[in-house]
């Protein structure tokens, strides 16, 4: 009794102490100071014209992420030496990119130590897919999902969610998986100074990036899954070491149903073709859509049926077309052996899913996302001969895209480097007592 007490009393103590350093850290804080220390000596009102306007642009470029806040020493000593436990910080973006990687790479390391602990801390809603499979799961909500919160508040939400686990669980190892590292995220590890701190990130810095100036350099080491098209040099000059693995998927082929019984899950005779359709975005009752011009297309031929992947994270599809099929499930590559083509956008993961597979895909490449290059992907499918690439969006285009397609046979399953694997060996090796490198 007495040992809980006093473990929540230093919890309370930690709570008060990181909100005194969030105090000391606001503006309001700084230019109250700054305002008191001019009157305490009145030699600095001399100057205040030139220091007040300057620090109010100091606080400027901070609130823009191109200056680093001010340094407030940490709040908490990580006394307690790591446990064997890997906390992991996938971020949701426009899909389950992120997440699928986390997981992949989870799945990975439970097979080779099954008595590793590992931990999910996301701001995903499909909390029951890691639930499932045994692992615990802590959940943030998007700052947009919050009436009238400002990103302050969340962060400062972050920062305590984050702190809790890390201070519960005392990972060697925390890894990171976004484009985007949240300063409440930040502010949470560097008080953790005995844990590995790991970045996944699937592209390069770039100058001008919106990231917090400072933030690479709370990490340990920078991993950055590769790509068949080559990626570029980094643009900003950091000390932190970088690793590249291959490309991480999350679905062997022998973890997939065997044809049959995918085909009877999913309501499919023997003797038709089936084609996985997945373009993540459009209508299906919107005619002059580019998946319900696929679709069209598709039913010209008669014997296939299609196989339409319907998103977790969006609203339910409401069709009733004859030979179409939703798939509402997570991950849809455990039926991939009952179909023989897909339509797909050009993304990263589901690209590397079908060139593993050999299936023959025509592809819809998005062209405008801004850190993904999908048409310079998609022509590496066509130089390699098991995919097509659609880039001009009419029916026309689309219907001699899919009379392409289905001129293809089915290739063999690549031989491939797996970066889940990779990965793996990487943060269950690491050593844990770190040799800390100095952060500026």
């Amino acid at each position: 009794m007495g040992d809980e007490f006093a473990l929540d009393e230093s919890r309370r103590v930690q709570i008060l102490k990181r909100e005194l350093r969030r105090m000391r850290a606001s503006p309001s804080f700084r230019i109250g100071t700054h305002l008191i220390n001019a009157i305490e000596r009145p030699w600095k009102l001399l100057v205040l014209p030139f220091t007040f306007p300057y620090l109010i642009w100091t606080i400027g470029l901070e609130k823009l992420g191109l200056r680093a806040p001010p340094n407030v020493s940490s709040i908490i000593s990580q006394a307690n030496p790591p446990e064997r436990s890997v906390v992991m910080f996938p971020t949701n973006g426009v899909g389950f990119g992120h997440f699928t990687r986390m997981f992949a790479v989870a799945r990975q390391m439970q097979k080779e130590d099954p008595s590793l602990e590992v931990i999910f801390f996301t701001t995903m809603p499909t909390l029951h897919v890691p639930y499932l499979e045994g692992y615990p799961t802590y959940h943030l909500a998007g700052a947009k999902k919050f009436r009238g919160m400002g990103s302050n508040a969340w962060n400062n939400m972050t920062e305590e969610m984050l702190t809790l686990v890390l201070d519960t669980h005392r990972p060697h190892t925390f890894v990171f998986d976004g484009a985007f590292p949240y300063r409440g995220m930040l502010n949470a590890i560097s008080n953790f100074p005995n844990t590995r701190h790991i970045w996944l990130r699937r592209g390069t810095f770039k100058k001008g990036s919106s990231i917090p100036v400072d933030s690479i350099g709370h990490f340990d080491l920078i991993v950055h899954p590769d790509d068949v098209v080559p990626l570029p040099d980094s643009e900003i000059d950091h000390e932190v070491p970088v690793e590249r693995v291959a490309p991480i998927t999350l679905i062997d082929q022998e973890e997939m149903l065997e044809r049959e019984k995918a085909r009877a899950r999913l309501g499919i005779h023997d003797s038709r073709l089936a084609v996985y359709v997945q373009l993540g975005a459009g209508q299906i009752n919107d005619i002059n859509s580019e998946v319900r011009m696929v679709v069209d297309s598709l039913l010209e031929h008669e014997n296939l049926v299609i196989i339409l992947g319907e998103s977790m994270l969006g609203e339910r599809l409401d069709i009733n077309i004859e030979r179409v099929h939703l798939l509402r499930d997570y991950p849809n590559a455990i039926y991939f052996n009952a179909i023989d083509f897909a339509v797909q956008a050009g993304g990263y993961n589901s690209f590397h899913e079908m060139r593993n597979l050999g299936i023959p895909t025509l592809f819809l490449p998005n062209l405008k996302t801004r850190m993904d290059d999908q048409a310079a992907r998609c022509r590496v499918a066509e130089e390699e001969g098991w995919g097509i690439s659609c880039i001009s969006r009419n029916k026309k285009d689309i219907e001699n895209g899919i009379s392409k397609l289905l001129e293809h046979k089915k290739g063999k399953s690549a031989d491939v480097r797996k970066g889940e694997i990779e990965l793996r060996d990487i943060i269950i090796n690491a050593p844990l007592d770190k040799q800390d490198r100095v952060k500026e």
